[in-house]
């Protein structure tokens, strides 16, 4: 098995996948130890003057007033994970439980947080032994920080709460033993340090992102299969018209489409046709497509460098000797990023919708009507282009941005929240409606291939349909399109649709 070393300051969004999705082992950095154990020393020292410090000798929120005795401090650092942990809703998968340890692991590497190196270890042995902690998906503000569900994660490190062992729920204790693991026991500032942070709303965000980028160019691929199917112009996907625009993901995309419509039968058939312009739905396929490239480029920027970040609270600064409270654990940045990234993607399944829509109607794709042979006795792709209408109208509500949302939380100690975790959520459900509508547009834009025998569509467009027909054959006549769909999500959803061409073509 793969194991990444884990250093607090290089981790990047294709580690991050492997250790979350593909069970990657970790490492810890044994040179970030000595940083990591510096900063402990101020907060002992800090502990033995007497120092006042938010959440080490102090209440939480409001309750920050309140002192807290020495002899307190492990019994305070206890009562705050069980608090706290007030979570709601499906728990998220157990990908994404590893994803978040990883991350948190990560970010106490910094050494910033005045934590004990066992809380490190404990985090690798946890990521390493295959205990994922259960982790409700509701519950954050996303400030300060991801509380609910990084305190659901916590628990389980002191043999508390509920995990996933091997497949099996059970208790945090029985997971532990299941793994061979001992429980934590925390000291000062060590409770406070798991749950600070915008780990969760990070880990769903990164996760989404790279699937996103991956996304773009299978919409690529299907988008190139409806202009072809369409008998499309590919005019409009000269070089030189993008260059004057000089948009990247537009020119990437353009690129795309007319090496993907290379070899075209289709295309040849009708060189001389009247027709001088296409729908907007397909010539301005760049000009979309390639701005929800730019956007998923401009997210990643903003996670990656969350991915290295410190978002604790309050920051021991070692070289300095002192600890200062701040409110990196604020997820503005993460929040505003990720509503984005849910306006790109439902802008990917509008314009998808329409040229399903456009291909349901014999006036403009000059097929039969809904693409089946015998339109009538047949309804054909009908109700695949109402549910993706459904998927396109949910999407719409849900890109309502979360981010300019706000309600005050403890006692209006917390007086303006991000909302970042309600954006992270909602963006994956976004990701999962688009991943759907292009897998209707696959099944429609392959069926109007077909319909366009003897011709064939382009040399690498053929490569996708036949990926396809060797799970989902043509619709000759009706049956229950739920199990099309199904196959077609998958081909789009595990990117094996764009492995396939990707094994044929190199795809900007």
């Amino acid at each position: 098995m793969k194991e990444i070393t884990l250093t607090g300051e290089n981790l990047n969004l294709d580690q991050l996948w492997q250790i979350a999705k593909e069970g990657a082992l970790v490492g810890i950095d044994e040179d970030r130890l000595k940083v990591v154990n510096r900063s402990r020393e101020v907060v002992e020292r800090a502990m033995a003057s007497g120092q006042v410090i938010y959440g080490v000798t102090t209440g939480f929120g409001k309750l920050s007033d309140v002192k807290i005795s020495s002899e307190d401090a492990t019994t305070l650092q206890l009562n705050l994970l069980r608090s706290h942990a007030a979570g709601v809703g499906t728990p998220v998968p157990a990908s994404v439980s590893r994803g978040i340890m990883a991350l948190k692991l990560n970010n106490l590497l910094r050494g910033f947080s005045g934590v004990r190196a066992e809380i490190l270890f404990h985090l690798a042995e946890f990521l390493n032994g295959g205990v994922s902690p259960i982790i409700p998906s509701k519950g954050s503000v996303g400030a300060s920080g991801d509380l609910a569900p990084l305190s659901h994660m916590s628990l389980v490190l002191v043999g508390e709460g509920e995990a996933e062992w091997k497949g099996e729920r059970m208790s945090g204790s029985d997971a532990l033993k299941a793994a061979g693991l001992e429980p934590l026991q925390l000291e000062a500032k060590e409770g406070l340090s798991l749950i600070n942070g915008t780990q969760y709303m990070t880990c769903l965000g990164a996760l989404g992102v790279k699937r996103a980028f991956d996304l773009a160019k299978t919409a690529d691929i299907i988008a190139a299969m409806t202009a072809d199917g369409m008998k499309a112009t590919p005019v409009a996907f000269d070089s030189r018209i993008q260059a004057v625009r000089n948009q990247a993901g537009q020119m990437a995309c353009a690129q795309n489409l007319t090496a993907l419509m290379t070899g075209s039968e289709i295309r040849m058939s009708h060189l001389d046709c009247k027709k001088v312009q296409d729908a907007y739905s397909i010539r301005c396929i760049p000009q979309v497509h390639g701005a929800c490239r730019d956007t998923i480029r401009y997210v990643k920027d903003v996670i990656e460098r969350e991915l290295n970040a410190v978002t604790d609270n309050p920051l021991v600064f070692p070289v300095e000797g002192e600890i200062l409270s701040g409110g990196n654990f604020h997820g503005a940045p993460i929040a505003m990023a990720l509503d984005f990234l849910s306006i790109a993607l439902a802008e990917m399944a509008n314009i998808s919708e329409r040229r399903v829509a456009m291909m349901m109607d014999s006036s403009f794709s000059e097929l039969p009507d809904f693409l089946t042979p015998k339109p009538g006795l047949n309804s054909g792709l009908m109700l695949a282009q109402i549910t993706a209408a459904a998927m396109v109208s949910e999407n719409k509500t849900l890109s309502h941005p979360a981010s300019v949302d706000s309600i005050p939380t403890s006692a209006n100690k917390e007086d303006h929240v991000s909302m970042g975790a309600n954006a992270a959520n909602k963006m994956w459900q976004v990701l999962e409606n688009t991943e759907t509508v292009l897998a209707i547009e696959l099944l429609s834009a392959a069926q109007s291939v077909d319909l366009r025998a003897p011709l064939h569509a382009g040399e690498y467009i053929m490569v996708a349909h036949n990926h396809l027909r060797n799970k989902v054959p043509f619709l000759d006549h009706d049956r229950q399109l739920s199990e099309d769909i199904e196959k077609a999500v998958e081909l789009v959803s595990n990117f094996e649709l764009l492995r396939a061409v990707e094994g044929k073509m190199e795809l900007q």
